[in-house]
């Protein structure tokens, strides 16, 4: 298979990995052959220990569209759709939520429907300042899935979330950045430069923290406080025995960079 016709673009650079949606023709958007190879390539990235973070992002013009309506017609034969949901982008969705390493996500340009609950999927997203975010659910009569009925509503809360699906919005980058779907926005010339800069960073900083500072964020969602005070207390008892931990404070000490990353 050419690197045309390859569903996704999977590199291992220093420390992190790269997956890139690449079916750019259709805005990225998904198939069943994506889907298999994204699990695949996060096979990879679960089990490679020199793999300490990830980068998703889309080639060409836009970073994924969603569901690629082109694969089925309605009108020819009737689909249970939720089987795709449960085969396909349920699984997908809790196991980056699951990843044991810190996710960004560069939306490069348009991000619809799925291509939304892929980029909060992630732990930190940018943005090029032209890419747009279109719900587009209703427009084909569906409903929102990829978790988005769920993230939006932890988020934004329940009556913006609901304007935001009901009306089929299509949000700009600062419109996204405003409402906190994205963390920054760049020049899309530099954004590609920007999202691997801080993913190397994040591969090469406290593996240990970082991970439980990810698990405590994402549990914090459904915890009292008094359930979050106690698992800081357990995630900073793990990490004060990490050898992270003891080259940072050494390194605090004797007043020079920490090094939690040798390379291979």
């Amino acid at each position: 298979m050419t690197q045309e016709n390859t569903p996704i673009l999977f590199e291992i650079k220093d420390g992190y990995a790269v997956i890139t949606l690449n079916r750019p023709k259709q805005l990225n958007s998904f198939n069943a052959d994506m889907h298999v190879a994204l699990q695949s390539a996060l096979d990879e990235v679960e089990s490679n220990d020199n793999i300490r973070a990830l980068l998703i992002t889309g080639a060409g013009r836009g970073f994924c569209a969603g569901q690629d309506l082109g694969d089925r017609d309605p009108t020819k034969q009737e689909y249970d759709l939720s089987e795709t949901i449960t085969t396909y982008y349920n699984p997908l969705i809790l196991r980056l939520e699951a990843l044991k390493k810190p996710i960004v996500v560069a939306v490069n340009g348009v991000a619809a429907g799925a291509g939304i609950g892929l980029t909060l999927a992630g732990d930190i997203a940018l943005s090029a300042n032209n890419a747009k975010f279109a719900m587009a659910f209703g427009k084909i009569g569906l409903v929102p899935d990829s978790g988005l009925t769920w993230r939006l509503v932890k988020l934004l809360g329940v009556s913006r979330a609901k304007a935001l699906a009901l009306t089929n919005a299509t949000l700009t980058a600062e419109e996204a950045l405003d409402y906190g779907l994205i963390w920054r926005t760049y020049e899309p010339s530099v954004l590609k430069e920007k999202a691997e800069k801080l993913t190397q960073d994040l591969a090469h900083g406290p593996q240990v923290g970082t991970r439980l500072t990810i698990e405590a964020m994402n549990q914090a969602q459904s915890n009292t406080l008094e359930q979050q005070l106690a698992l800081e207390a357990n995630s900073q008892r793990e990490a004060g025995y990490s050898a992270d931990y003891k080259e940072g404070v050494s390194a605090f000490l004797e007043k020079r960079p920490a090094v939690f990353y040798k390379k291979g």
